[in-house]
């Protein structure tokens, strides 16, 4: 039973790295994530393999959190969320299939399994991967107060919360990352032409 949670389990961590040992935090992510797993309970102690597979930011240009990061890019109002120091955990669209895929085929895997890529980044780094990728400035920065005053607990959980997750367990098992990094990624859900020619050279060298 492959249980879809979120690594907001961790709460707000600042800079420290988080494994999937690491301990539930404190907030409203934290405490509806643990929620969630815990409904699962049942059918782990029917002998039932459960795997608790926390998600970072997942990075589609169709969908989620993506197209309203860089809606304000467009109009050249793209910059940092508060201070930019805050730590973000993601994965691209197709590393999250294929985290599922393996949690599903491979019975190694139970438990906590962190499904982010192996290198997060700061919110200021991200934009800056973003603004270049876009070639638009990111000098626009949006104050936590706004982020606050605007959209309330949720957002200030999603937008300034610091969480630095890393694929312990996944990367135990040699699962092997399409997207790595973040221009990555970004390249191949924003320019996908680009993504689709990178994807094949990779996988040409490890042929």
């Amino acid at each position: 039973m492959i249980c879809a949670s979120a690594v907001g389990f961790y709460g707000n961590r600042g800079d420290e790295e988080i494994t999937e040992s690491s301990a539930r935090g404190k907030g409203f992510l934290a405490d509806v994530c643990s929620a969630w797993e815990e409904a699962a309970e049942p059918a782990r102690r029917k002998g039932i393999r459960v795997v608790h597979l926390r998600l970072g930011v997942v990075l589609a240009a169709k969908g989620g959190a993506l197209p309203r990061m860089v809606a304000p890019f467009r109009f050249g109002l793209g910059g940092p969320v508060g201070n930019g120091r805050q730590w973000m955990s993601w994965i691209s669209l197709k590393d999250a299939a294929g985290a599922f895929h393996a949690t599903l085929m491979d019975e190694r895997l139970e438990g906590a399994v962190n499904a982010v890529a192996p290198n997060p980044v700061t919110n200021r780094n991200f934009t800056k991967a973003l603004a270049k990728l876009l070639c638009r400035p990111a000098f626009v920065p949006l104050p936590a107060f706004a982020v606050k005053l605007a959209l309330g607990e949720m957002g200030r959980a999603l937008l300034l919360d610091s969480c630095r997750a890393v694929p312990t367990r996944l990367l135990e098992t040699n699962f092997r990352f399409l997207a790595p990094t973040i221009e990555e990624a970004l390249s191949a859900e924003l320019a996908p032409s680009k993504g689709m020619r990178d994807e094949r050279a990779r996988t040409t060298d490890h042929a």
